[in-house]
């Protein structure tokens, strides 16, 4: 048998700079064997970034923007692009579109993940952020489209607990985290989770015990809470603007980090690098989009 995994997080090692600061607007990051480690993207750049093993950065360009990646259940890749979809069919395929999901140019993808029944949560936001003017949308793997939240400003970070009866969201503006059960795979009893001290909550992931990890944009750090709401663990990031973690390496441990460089007044040399810590609760492994 294997040994039990220990609910409270410790991080292990020091932080690391695992990249140049390559990206203007570093996001998204997700681990999965389909590609071989970390994949990533340069949200405003358009472009997809995969980590390989020797460190060496591969990067793709798929639009205007690229807001967020998953691996597919029968193979490849799907990445949201400024309004919609597209896919790829290889791990280093090159993606076609799909679909767009809306045709106003005001708004544009944001964050996304994946529900515990394959189906992709796609979020938005509007280039002048205005308020409700964004939507947390759901998509079914033969393409039908539902809206699951109306009235968001900045739809950011969204994962699922260990056994799926939870949901975790950020909704920036708010300056909380929210939770919600999962009933019958939809969304209900939205309540605040944790209302941030520093900070603005961006991208977030949840660990296989069950924290929850949050990037806090505009405060250089990322915040470990326990499923009470508890702060269990912090790590410093000489960037103000973090983006979104993810966990990553053979056995999960590795804490990714993204960071951004959008709109510094005061340059930050290590802006747009990634970077990773060890950790010793390992993260959960990603869930396929099954379209």
């Amino acid at each position: 048998m294997g040994s039990a995994i220990p609910e409270v997080p410790v991080v292990t090692g020091e932080l690391e700079q695992v990249t140049d600061a390559l990206c203007y607007h570093g996001e998204g990051p997700v681990w999965s064997p389909e590609w071989g480690g970390l994949r990533w993207v340069d949200m405003l750049a358009g472009d997809v970034l995969t980590l390989r093993a020797d460190g060496f950065v591969d990067r793709m360009h798929v639009g205007d923007v690229a807001a967020f990646v998953r691996p597919r259940t029968g193979g490849g890749w799907v990445v949201a692009t400024e309004r919609g979809l597209a896919r790829a069919d290889e791990a280093d395929g090159i993606p076609t579109p799909w679909f767009d999901l809306w045709d106003d140019p005001s708004v544009r993808m944001n964050e996304g993940g994946v529900d515990g029944l394959g189906r992709l949560w796609a979020g938005t936001m509007g280039y002048d952020r205005v308020p409700g003017s964004a939507r947390l949308f759901r998509v079914d793997p033969v393409g039908c489209v539902a809206v699951v939240l109306p009235d968001v400003t900045i739809s950011n970070g969204i994962d699922l607990s260990p056994d799926g009866r939870l949901a975790y969201y950020d909704d920036t503006p708010t300056g909380r985290t929210d939770v919600f059960d999962v009933v019958d795979g939809e969304l209900v009893g939205r309540r605040p989770f944790v209302t941030h001290d520093v900070g603005h909550p961006d991208g977030l992931t949840v660990d296989r015990a069950g924290n929850v990890w949050v990037a806090l944009n505009g405060a250089g750090r990322v915040r470990c809470f326990s499923p009470a709401g508890e702060v269990l663990a912090e790590v410093a990031v000489p960037v103000r603007l973090t983006t979104a973690c993810t966990f990553g390496g053979d056995d999960l441990r590795d804490l990714y980090v993204t960071t951004s460089r959008e709109n510094l007044d005061d340059p930050e040399p290590e802006a747009g690098a990634l970077f990773r810590v060890r950790v010793s609760v390992p993260g959960q492994p990603v869930r396929p989009f099954a379209g």
